[in-house]
C-alpha cells in the first residue's frame, strides 16, 4: 500500500498462495525451511488413470513422470462468489483459485474492499486453459447449457484480472499480464508502478498456473528448461 508521507515506498501488507504440498504461504515457508520435497512421482496406475499410455511412456527415456501437484484444485465455494454451480463448473480452476486467493490476500491484509476509500487494482496472469482443452472442448452438452460466451469468459486468460475486479467490486486498474515464467514478477512490478503513479491506493498482484490432467509427464529436451529425471 502507498504511504502518503513517503510516496516512493511500497509495502506488502498481505499475502495468499497455494503450492504443491502447501495449502498456504505459512506451510510453504515451513516446507522450505524443513527441506520438504514437494514434487510427486507418479505410479503406472496414476498415469493410466489420467488416460495416458503407460507402455509408451516407459519406453521413452525423455519422459519424466513427476510434477508438482496442487491439492484439490476442483474445490470452490461458488455461492460465496455469487456463481451458480454450472457457471463454476465451466470456469477454469486457475481463475477460480486466483479469485479465492485474491479474497484471502485482502483478508490477510485486513482490508474490506467495500470500506477502502481509494481504488484497488488487480494485476494478474495465468496459463493457457488446459481445463478447457482437455475437459470442456469435448462437451457440447455443457456449452448448450451455459452458452459459449460464459465458457469463454471463464477460460480466456485475458479476462482474469477484470473478472476478479468484477467479482470483488474493485474499482482500480485491472490488467491481465502474460509474460511466460516472469508473469507474477511483472505483475508485482506493474502494481508497484500503478501505486507510485497514484492510479490505485491498494493493489493485488500475482499469477496462477495449473495444468490438467495434473498427473502426467514432462519431457526432457537437451537445451530446454525441463530437467531430465530417469527412474
Amino acid at each position: 500500500m502507498k504511504n502518503s508521507s513517503i510516496s516512493h515506498h511500497i509495502a506488502i501488507v498481505g499475502m495468499s498462495g497455494r503450492f504443491p504440498g502447501a495449502a498456504n504461504v505459512e506451510q510453504f515457508w515451513r516446507n522450505l525451511v524443513a527441506g520438504v520435497e514437494s514434487i510427486s512421482v507418479f505410479s503406472d496406475k496414476e498415469l493410466a488413470d489420467s488416460g495416458l499410455d503407460v507402455a509408451t511412456i516407459r519406453k521413452d527415456p525423455s519422459a519424466v513422470p513427476a510434477r508438482g501437484i496442487l491439492q484439490d484444485p476442483e474445490w470452490f465455494d461458488a455461492a460465496f462468489f455469487g456463481m451458480n454451480a454450472k457457471q463454476a463448473e465451466v470456469t477454469d480452476p486457475q481463475q477460480r483459485l486466483f479469485l479465492e486467493a485474491s479474497w484471502e490476500a485482502l483478508e490477510n491484509a485486513g482490508y474490506d474492499p467495500a470500506r477502502v476509500d481509494g481504488p484497488i487494482g488487480v494485476f494478474a496472469g495465468c496459463g493457457d486453459s488446459t481445463y478447457y482443452l482437455n475437459h470442456l472442448r469435448s462437451r457440447p452438452d455443457v456449452a448448450d447449457l451455459v452458452g459459449e460466451r460464459v465458457i469463454n469468459l471463464g477460460n480466456e486468460k485475458d479476462y482474469l484480472a477484470t473478472w476478479v475486479a468484477y467479482k470483488l467490486n474493485l474499482r482500480g486498474p485491472a490488467i491481465s499480464i502474460n509474460t511466460a515464467c516472469s508473469t507474477s514478477l511483472v505483475a508485482v512490478c506493474q502494481a508497484s508502478q500503478s501505486l507510485l503513479n497514484y492510479q490505485c491506493d491498494l493493489a493485488l498482484a500475482g499469477g496462477v498456473w495449473i495444468t490438467f490432467p495434473q498427473r502426467r509427464c514432462v519431457y526432457f529436451q537437451e537445451g530446454n528448461i525441463l530437467s531430465a529425471w530417469w527412474f
